[in-house]
């Protein structure tokens, strides 16, 4: 069992992740209730520690090995002091208060294996896939915890929430994806296209992409309505969960005016506190 002072430092430094390395998500979660915000930063600087594994590694054996530790933390099978880690600590303190689904974040772990290699992402459905495994669940999560462990109703919401989220993200990290060698670009897209996956590691055929990642940007924006149009379903509870739903349209709106292979198109700080005031008013 960990301390309640040593809870507390895992979840301040939980906090700590999230705002250094996940600004949207930070300033998204600061507008939660006092008494469930801190577990949005658990479940968020986890989602953070199994996305920057790529970035650590020099290949993929010691990632796989580092997803493994945390696949077995999470079911309760992880050796050595658990409680140690932080996030980790964090985290289990979380699912248990919550009654959360251990699933979730194993598949959201199990999804991550496809960074570790680089393989390009195979179809349209594969990535929405990965965005549903990645980023979806963090929404649901997030809405039971709202909702005090009871059911919030959102799966159908999280479930578009998720892809139309990630996929932002994605396109918006195209450049620094294709620099690791990392396409998560659909290669059926890239194909209809004339584009090879290598043409995107290598920053070639910037034209032809182009139109790629615009109609990557009417998937986004379809599964973004779609979220949006499950909000009546939703336990009012949990509505506050969505808030990073906020960044969306305007990334979208700024990626489109953005070369595909970079600068990485992003948000005026100062502007991030006015959309995410203006689109809470709505939910």
């Amino acid at each position: 069992m960990v301390g309640s002072a040593r809870l507390d430092d895992a979840y301040g430094y939980c906090e700590g992740l999230v705002r250094d390395h996940d600004r949207d998500r930070w300033l998204a979660d600061g507008l939660l209730p006092d008494d469930k915000r801190r577990h949005a930063f658990a479940i968020h600087a986890f989602s953070y520690e199994a996305a920057r594994i790529r970035e650590s590694i020099h290949e993929a054996m010691p990632g796989e090995i580092r997803l493994q530790w945390w696949v077995d933390a999470i079911e309760g099978e992880a050796r050595g002091d658990v409680a140690g880690h932080p996030v980790a600590a964090a985290l289990i303190d979380t699912i248990h208060r919550f009654s959360l689904r251990r699933s979730g974040f194993v598949n959201l772990l199990e999804a991550r294996r496809f960074d570790l290699y680089d393989d390009a992402m195979p179809t349209l459905n594969d990535l929405e896939g990965y965005a549903g495994e990645t980023s979806s669940v963090l929404f649901l999560e997030v809405a039971q915890v709202l909702c005090d462990g009871a059911d919030p109703k959102g799966a159908d919401a999280a479930g578009h929430a998720g892809v139309a989220y990630a996929m932002t993200g994605l396109m918006r990290a195209l450049p620094i994806h294709a620099r690791r060698n990392q396409v998560y670009v659909p290669a059926d897209l890239l194909k209809a296209a004339g584009i090879e996956p290598d043409d995107v590691r290598h920053g070639r055929k910037a034209d032809e992409l182009v139109g790629v990642v615009a109609n990557l940007r009417d998937s986004a924006t379809g599964h973004l309505e779609k979220a949006l149009s499950a909000f009546a379903e939703i336990d009012p509870r949990a509505r506050p969960a969505f808030l990073p739903l906020a960044f969306v349209r305007p990334y979208l709106a700024t990626l489109a005016k953005t070369p595909v292979y970079g600068p990485v198109a992003e948000i005026a700080a100062w502007r991030k506190p006015l959309i995410l005031w203006w689109f809470g008013r709505r939910l």
